[in-house]
C-alpha cells in the first residue's frame, strides 16, 4: 500500500521559516514526479511546487516563487519543501503528493500538515 507521511508543519511568526518533509513507503517512487498542494481555510486547494524525478526541474506556484524551495532524496524516497520568508497567507494545510506517470496527474495525497503563520 502506498503511503506517504508529512511532518515539519507547526506555527511560525511571519518572516520565518519552516521545512516540510514527505517519506513515501509502499513503492519506490525515484522515478515519479512528486510536489506539494496547500489548502487554506475555506479555500480551495492550489499547487504550490513540483520537482521531476531526477530533481532536474522544478516548478512553483507565482505566490512562492523565491521563497520556497523544494527538493528531493530519492535514496530515502523523501521530498522536502524548505518555506522561507514565511507569511499569514502561506497558512494552510500542506499535502505532498506523487505524479507517477508525469502527466500532471497526482494519484497519491498524504494526510497533510498544517502550517500556521502568525502575523
Amino acid at each position: 500500500q502506498v503511503q506517504l507521511v508529512e511532518s515539519g508543519g507547526g506555527l511560525v511568526q511571519a518572516g520565518g521559516s519552516l521545512r516540510l518533509s514527505c517519506v513515501a513507503s509502499g513503492r519506490t517512487f525515484s522515478r515519479y514526479a512528486m510536489g506539494w498542494f496547500r489548502q487554506a481555510p475555506g479555500k480551495e486547494r492550489e499547487f504550490v511546487a513540483r520537482i521531476t524525478w531526477s530533481g532536474a526541474s522544478s516548478y512553483y506556484a507565482d505566490s512562492v516563487k523565491g521563497r520556497f524551495t523544494i527538493s528531493r532524496d530519492n535514496a530515502k524516497n523523501t521530498v522536502y519543501l524548505q518555506m522561507n520568508s514565511l507569511k499569514p497567507e502561506d497558512t494552510a494545510i500542506y499535502y505532498c503528493v506523487v505524479d507517477p506517470s508525469s502527466t500532471g496527474t497526482y494519484d497519491y495525497w498524504g494526510q497533510g500538515t498544517q502550517v500556521t503563520v502568525s502575523s
